[in-house]
């Protein structure tokens, strides 16, 4: 799926090259980390379609289609994106997969699935430009005893397919295959959250020997690009999106030329990726002195993350970690409501830096031990600055732990 971070590394907004780094600078002194990486192994991708099956059945979804995406990563390991020509992959509750492909792609699809699964012989049923994949899909879900039962479609598939697919099987009820796929995705095995520790301290280490790094005078895209060049010494992709002074108060930034000077908040976000697995970090700072005021609202979004923390548990509903960071901030004058935190208090982490669930006001599913989540309370004055603090967040058995160490203060980010 398309994120934000995938489209700035991707655009004109993103850096368009590393920074030049000096021989003796911190960044300099950086060493890869690329063989701390353990991939998921087959067995594990394997164990998860067992998951979905039985998922299936307790939601009473006969198979699901996954088009071109994360999921289909998820389950299979390759990837495969998405454009007008139907590329699917069909679970059924029973039985193995099958996949609908283009007939030209079907070499290619054929060595994607060997390379990443170890399938020598895969259902590949394939259709020529002028055939029709709905059909043929109808026909693969024939052979099956599908064509009246309840068939998901996996949320990123495009409207087009399911609306054609259901076009072609009429006796089939199309649903939402959300409760299969969010509910394999949203608990991490220990590989997963591995991967998340390791590109979380990966993370961190990038931000610390860039601060260390930072001059006054800089612009927002050449400290960007010093982030860029902190994860490429440290062996994986990285983005780092930078706001200065008044543009903090914008969550996500804003497009406006910026220079880091003395006394003005700095606020870089976002993180990297390792093994397809994401981090999602911001840290806020001050070069030289910050005013009182800046330390008094760190002060109360480091509460307000502490707060969210205390509150997240094993059988909680997702809304009350929100309602816990949010109390925190009006009670100390920034309410009522979003007025100045103007965002929910995470979202779900994965192999998506966005993925389910969402620790927002309404969301009552209770949290469940090896749920993943974004903590980053803020505080946003607009004309000013703004100050957010994000960590990401482990659901344990018991409570909840965050996977970086917070940070102190504007003055010393890490301690």
């Amino acid at each position: 799926m398309p994120t934000r971070r995938s489209f700035l590394l991707s655009s004109a907004a993103a850096p368009a090259a590393f920074a030049a780094v000096p021989a003796d600078s911190p960044i300099a002194r950086l060493k890869s980390r690329r063989a701390e990486a353990r991939p998921i192994t087959v067995s594990e991708r394997q164990s998860r379609f067992e998951k979905a099956r039985r998922l299936m059945a307790q939601n009473d979804v006969h198979a699901i289609c996954v088009a071109g995406g994360t999921t289909l990563s998820y389950f299979t390991g390759f990837r495969w994106g998405n454009s007008e020509r139907m590329f699917l992959m069909v679970i059924p509750a029973r039985g193995e997969p099958f996949f609908i492909s283009p007939a030209f792609e079907e070499a290619r699809a054929r060595e994607q699935i060997l390379l990443s699964t170890g399938a020598k012989d895969p259902h590949v049923f394939t259709w020529q430009e002028n055939e029709s994949p709905y059909a043929l899909t109808a026909s693969a879900l024939k052979e099956r005893d599908l064509l009246t039962g309840r068939l998901g479609m996996e949320e990123n598939v495009p409207f087009v397919f399911a609306d054609s697919l259901g076009k072609a099987i009429p006796a089939a009820s199309v649903v939402s295959a959300t409760p299969i796929t969010a509910g394999c995705r949203m608990i991490k095995s220990p590989a997963e959250l591995a991967l998340m520790r390791l590109a979380c301290s990966v993370t961190l280490e990038a931000y610390e020997a860039s601060w260390k790094s930072v001059k006054e005078g800089m612009t927002e895209r050449e400290f960007s690009r010093l982030i860029g060049s902190a994860y490429e010494a440290l062996g994986f992709p990285g983005y780092a999106s930078v706001q200065v002074g008044e543009y903090s108060a914008l969550p996500h930034g804003s497009a406006q030329p910026q220079r880091i000077r003395e006394g003005a908040i700095v606020m870089i976000d976002d993180g990297c990726e390792v093994e397809e697995y994401q981090s999602d970090i911001t840290r806020t700072f001050v070069l030289g002195k910050p005013s009182g005021k800046m330390k008094q609202v760190f002060d109360i979004v480091h509460r307000a993350q502490s707060a969210a923390l205390a509150a997240a548990r094993p059988g909680a509903p997702c809304q009350a970690v929100d309602a816990a960071a949010r109390k925190v901030i009006t009670d100390a004058g920034y309410g009522p409501g979003y007025k100045y935190f103007t965002h929910r208090v995470g979202h779900g982490l994965g192999m998506d830096g966005h993925e389910w669930p969402y620790l927002v006001g309404g969301n009552t599913l209770p949290l469940a031990a090896n749920m993943t989540f974004s903590d980053e309370p803020g505080i946003y004055i607009h004309g000013e600055f703004g100050i957010r603090l994000e960590d990401d967040m482990h659901i344990t058995e018991n409570g909840a732990e965050l996977l970086t160490p917070q940070s102190p203060s504007l003055e010393h980010p890490f301690g």
